[in-house]
């Protein structure tokens, strides 16, 4: 891992402090993919379908300037999905509509990443899992958070590692999964290349 420089396709707040917070000085390429999806895919293959386009994108602004130097690009993309796959909410009526629908329930979150080699077809392209398990919280906590500007851009509606983390109950799985950058298994997964 070492060797290679690492490109982040992703303007992600959280997943380069991630990076960062773990000895990496990514550089910095946010994609700009269209999101739109497949009919009927499902939950695991649309996240690891985004985040190998965003990967790929990121691929192709790459190749002339780190053309010299072995890169590793990562793409990320992450949902969470119940009886669908939910997004980011775009406004209070969704971000409400979200939070209720979640109240007192078990929903899942996945990321996917996608790992490409610059100047290769090397590629490594997975899906983590996480269940998370809300509480039963009032609508006073909903209206209260999505009056803050937290929720606007988080798949689901929520930060776990934010203000609404003391509605969740318990999770199964990677936390840092739910924040949308599961970090052991892209780590198992760098150390390979």
């Amino acid at each position: 891992m070492e060797k290679h420089k690492i490109i982040l396709a992703s303007s992600s707040p959280r997943r380069i402090e991630m990076l960062k917070k773990n000895g990496i000085e990514p550089i910095i390429i946010p994609p700009d993919v269209d999101e739109d999806l497949p009919l009927n895919i499902a939950p695991k293959d649309a996240v690891m379908h985004l985040a190998l386009k965003k990967a790929r994108y990121v691929a192709s602004l790459a190749r002339d300037c780190y053309a010299n130097e072995p890169s590793l690009i990562i793409g990320a993309d992450t949902i969470v999905f119940l009886d669908r796959i939910i997004g980011k909410p775009k406004n209070t009526e969704e971000a409400y509509a979200i939070l209720d629908h979640l109240r007192g329930r078990e929903h899942f979150v996945a990321t996917g990443v996608a790992i490409l080699k610059t100047g290769t077809d090397v590629k490594k392209v997975f899906c983590e899992i996480t269940k998370v398990f809300f509480k039963n919280y009032s609508d006073e906590d909903i209206w209260a958070y999505i009056e803050t500007d937290e929720p606007y851009d988080k798949a689901g509606g929520y930060a776990i590692q934010g203000a609404w983390g003391d509605k969740v109950d318990h999770i199964l799985g990677d936390y840092d999964n739910v924040i949308g950058f599961p970090w052991t298994r892209i780590k198992q997964e760098l150390n390979q290349f």
